[in-house]
């Protein structure tokens, strides 16, 4: 994908959340670290765009939520900040890549400790199949079909300088 595919989708994907939640009242945007979160913002700037109000935008780290810890102890931990009280809310989790689920997972368990939306859903830019656990997104930019023995790079300009999504294959000890 493009630098200009990923902003169709970003329009897309916000017109889905619009006819969903018939408008972005009470919707929060929540967007999983690193590339989630810039997603997140690009949905609820995008979304105020076409509604006129603000949408409110948060940051969560899952580190220490990972099933993995054991394995990686170099996880870096984040910021969690999430601007208004999700009580009452509909809490839309934002990731770039849906691959094994774990990610999510461990998201859902980090919101969880935060409090009790009305709803929770899933957006992603790309999802990529070859799950693990039972997790399906509500919203998906694009789905890209691959091998386990491939990744899937999404890049962004607040973060990588370059924009686009990106299937490389992992090299083979």
């Amino acid at each position: 994908m493009t630098g200009d595919d990923i902003g169709r989708v970003i329009r897309r994907m916000s017109h889905e959340i619009l006819e969903t939640h018939r408008g972005a009242q009470d919707v929060v945007l929540v967007g999983i670290h690193t590339r989630g979160v810039v997603l997140a913002r690009m949905l609820g700037e995008t979304v105020a765009g076409f509604e006129g109000c603000e949408v409110p935008v948060g940051q969560l780290d899952i580190g220490l939520y990972r099933d993995d810890r054991d394995s990686r102890p170099d996880i870096p931990t984040r910021r969690t900040e999430i601007p208004v009280d999700i009580g009452g809310r509909h809490v839309i989790i934002v990731d770039d890549v849906l691959y094994t689920g774990r990610t999510v997972r461990a998201g859902l368990d980090a919101l969880s400790d935060i409090g009790r939306a009305d709803t929770t859903e899933l957006a992603v830019l790309v999802d990529r199949g070859h799950r693990e656990l039972p997790i399906r997104a509500d919203y998906i930019g694009k789905n890209l079909p691959t091998s386990r023995d491939e990744m899937v790079r999404v890049r962004l300009p607040d973060i990588d300088g370059v924009e686009g999504v990106f299937i490389e294959r992992r090299e083979v000890a």
